[in-house]
């Protein structure tokens, strides 16, 4: 069912928070569901459908329509790690489409800096009944090493450099700098990156993301809600979503879902990659930003380094704007989900309400895109195209 035309973001709220030993994880997710509401001048009366995924706690969807006092007619609660959100927004507005729900109501909350999760270089183990385990854990594979195997396929390949990826973080540093509630706020240059600490060859701890608490909440509505809001309207015009997986053995680790979720959402849309004015990309390590900017279709395959390079993904004076509020890489990534505060950033800039150090002039149609899994092993990646109406 497309979505074009046919919902809203109505409501978007990021938690300050980056360190919370005080709070629960459900108290985090009441909290970001009433910063979204409350910014889009709805009440909780007025939500009838939630979508989570697997960072709410006890059963889900019920324990937390129970504990802040939802009644609702339609829940979601589809899981693909990092992109679950991203994914999220378009099924919501497909729920509303097919006349489910009318507002639905998105939340994301994580405490891994509380709770001392070591979520990038701890081996992942993501339950015993799943298939592929008997077969990596003996292995004991954590996330870093999955992205440095891309990263360095990449450079073996495609001959991109640690100065090229590096020039990623530089980027989100340079915006990092504006955003008050950003865990590293100092710019930083590509040879304070080639010269961080090795992580996983050839990852340094600055091409890795931060490990923050918090979350964030976004509210999904029909055509109708929205016109009846003082809200400046952001509309859904394009999604598309794909998994990649190890296909029996016939590994390329060069490209990833995007290149399928990718067409799929600029198809919908009915625009390209030289319409986007500004891009949110899931940046759990430069890599991933690499690559999917090459998926996604903004430069040729291969062409990632010298494309991000010498500040091109820096507002105001590069050609492509990405992830103006410090991203993964710089503001927060409470756990494994950073799709949603991409979608977040995506509709303050499409609202004009990005800090005016990094809004993009003239911003009328941003892509918003998450990765979740493993890009060196299994993974679904998500795309969404927003637009200023």
């Amino acid at each position: 069912m497309s979505i074009k035309d046919k919902a809203y973001i109505a409501g978007a709220y990021e938690h300050p928070t980056r360190y919370a030993p005080d709070k629960s994880l459900a108290q985090l997710h009441a909290e970001v569901a009433k910063g979204a509401l409350e910014d889009a001048g709805l009440g909780k009366e007025d939500v009838d459908g939630y979508f989570c995924a697997g960072d709410a706690p006890g059963l889900g969807p019920l324990s937390m329509i129970d504990y802040m006092g939802l009644k609702v007619g339609h829940m979601d609660t589809t899981e693909t790690g990092g992109s679950s959100y991203t994914i999220h927004v378009a099924h919501a507005a497909q729920a509303i489409a097919a006349g489910k729900c009318r507002v639905a109501l998105i939340t994301l909350a994580g405490r891994p800096r509380a709770e001392g999760i070591a979520t990038g270089t701890a081996p992942r183990n993501y339950g015993a009944a799943a298939p592929d385990v008997q077969f990596e854990a003996p292995f004991a594979p954590a996330v870093a090493n999955m992205y440095a195997m891309c990263a360095m396929r990449h450079m073996y390949q495609y001959g991109t450099t640690s100065e090229q990826l590096a020039w990623i973080k530089v980027a989100a540093s340079h915006h990092a700098q504006h955003n008050p509630h950003a865990l590293l706020r100092e710019v930083v240059t590509v040879e304070d990156v080639v010269h961080s600490p090795m992580i996983a060859d050839p990852l340094h701890r600055l091409d890795c993301c931060v490990i923050t608490d918090g979350g964030g909440a976004l509210l999904v509505v029909a055509p109708e809600v929205a016109k009846s809001l003082k809200r400046p309207p952001v509309r859904l015009v394009g999604a598309g979503e794909a998994p990649k997986n190890q296909m029996g053995g016939r590994v390329d680790l060069t490209y990833s879902g995007a290149v399928w979720s990718g067409p799929r959402a600029f198809a919908e849309a009915g625009v390209s990659p030289a319409d986007i004015k500004y891009v949110s990309i899931y940046d759990s390590f430069t890599i991933t930003v690499l690559m999917t900017l090459e998926d996604l279709g903004f430069c040729e395959k291969g062409r990632g380094g010298r494309f991000v390079a010498d500040g091109a993904l820096i507002s105001g004076t590069g050609r492509l704007p990405f992830n103006t509020d410090g991203g993964g890489l710089c503001n927060n990534h409470p756990g494994n989900r950073g799709s949603m505060t991409k979608v977040i950033e995506a509709v303050r800039q499409l609202r004009g309400e990005a800090h005016p150090a990094v809004q993009v002039k003239n911003c009328d149609l941003a892509l918003a895109h998450g990765t979740g899994g493993s890009l060196g092993t299994r993974h679904a990646s998500a795309t969404l195209i927003l637009e200023r109406e």
